[in-house]
């Protein structure tokens, strides 16, 4: 199939550039949104539940009687009878007896907290649903000022990239799944990204070289940014999932852990639950992962005339591909979880991230067509 390259209108490129740079706006309001949301939510709902959790727990691991003491009659100075009762030896229950870690529930602020931690938390998320659109504007207009798909070189493939990331939670949450959680790291993340895209990353609007003008480039390219934006949600689940462990591991020897460290924890879902929030994502999306490994190939076969040439970017997909199946393979066989797993997962991720930057960048190859 032959493509006619178009001359690039650099009227909607800058329309896409003002776009871009309005989300980021509404983005970093939506942050201070987020962070209101768990400051406010923390000192009131959150703070007072985690305190009474950490009074239970101290009431738990108090030595109490085994059994009822001996009843004793004495005369008081009046004629009266009083009773007495000799205490009997203790019986020590630790937490550790009255429960194991699985059982631990979600933390009281896991899906929004308090009425006014809720109320930011929703201030939050309708800006964040702002700045999707004015981002989503900004990622079609730089494809219309260039007529082909808008993930060409690294500062596309960014814009495009964060963009995705933000429409899988906004998804999460229209399915009603309680991924509040979710919300400040992700527009942290997404604001790096933007603002690394539009400094050092910036790339005018241009066409490819005829070669690479491809139905393919809608399918490889859209599949692996689809990919990375899912497996970077599984891998924000897996960081904190070893925060929370490490917090739910305090609970259960006994010791309490600071105020601060309290609020923010109690915010997240069990380690259990983002373990397996994490696992989900990655196992889902491994598949799709595979596909893209394939598409290129076959692309590649098209444009180059060999499906596989060890290029840079071929060679870090594998590695990210194998990765990521040593992870579920660990999962699945060698029963590993909680922490070993998570490690795993985030070298994994690692990996997709060396591959999206670090060959590029330190690298040339033939997916080095488009330049920074």
């Amino acid at each position: 199939m032959t493509f006619l390259a178009a001359e690039p209108n650099e009227q909607i490129a800058q329309i896409s550039n003002y776009l871009i740079y309005s989300a980021m706006a509404v983005y970093t309001l939506a942050f201070f949104a987020y962070i209101a949301e768990w400051t406010f939510g923390s000192r009131s709902k959150v703070a007072r539940t985690a305190a009474a959790l950490t009074a239970d727990d101290k009431a738990k691991d108090a030595p109490v009687p085994a059994q009822a003491g001996v009843a004793v009659q004495v005369k008081d100075g009046s004629g009266g009878t009083a009773v007495l009762e000799k205490p009997a030896a203790p019986k020590v229950v630790t937490r550790s007896a009255a429960g194991k870690r699985g059982d631990l529930p979600d933390g009281p602020g896991a899906a929004g907290g308090d009425q006014q931690g809720d109320m930011y938390g929703r201030i939050a998320i309708s800006l964040t649903v702002l700045a999707f659109a004015l981002h989503a504007a900004g990622v079609l207009t730089r494809s219309l000022s260039v007529q082909r798909a808008p993930w060409a070189n690294m500062y596309e493939f960014s814009t495009a990239f964060s963009m995705v990331i933000v429409a899988g939670y906004l998804g999460f949450l229209i399915a009603k799944k309680n991924v509040r959680w979710i919300g400040l790291p992700l527009v942290t993340t997404v604001l790096l990204d933007l603002g690394l895209a539009v400094t050092v990353l910036y790339t005018d609007s241009s066409q490819l070289v005829p070669a690479l003008h491809s139905y393919w480039l809608w399918i490889h390219v859209s599949l692996a940014i689809i990919c990375g934006a899912l497996f970077y949600l599984g891998f924000v689940g897996s960081v904190l999932y070893l925060f929370r462990d490490s917090y739910e591991t305090h609970l259960m020897n006994g010791r309490t852990p600071g105020k601060v460290r309290t609020s923010i924890m109690e915010r997240l879902p069990s380690a259990s639950s983002l373990d397996k929030f994490a696992y989900r994502i990655n196992a889902a999306v491994f598949p799709f992962w595979t596909f893209t490994i394939v598409a290129g190939a076959i692309w590649a076969g098209d444009a180059w005339g060999r499906y596989w040439g060890w290029d840079p970017k071929e060679v870090w997909s594998f590695i990210t591909w194998v990765a990521f199946a040593a992870y579920l393979h660990a999962r699945a066989t060698a029963g590993w979880k909680g922490r070993k797993a998570a490690y795993l997962a985030l070298f994994a991720f690692a990996c997709f991230l060396f591959n999206y930057y670090g060959v590029n960048i330190l690298f040339n190859g033939k997916h080095s067509y488009a330049g920074v």
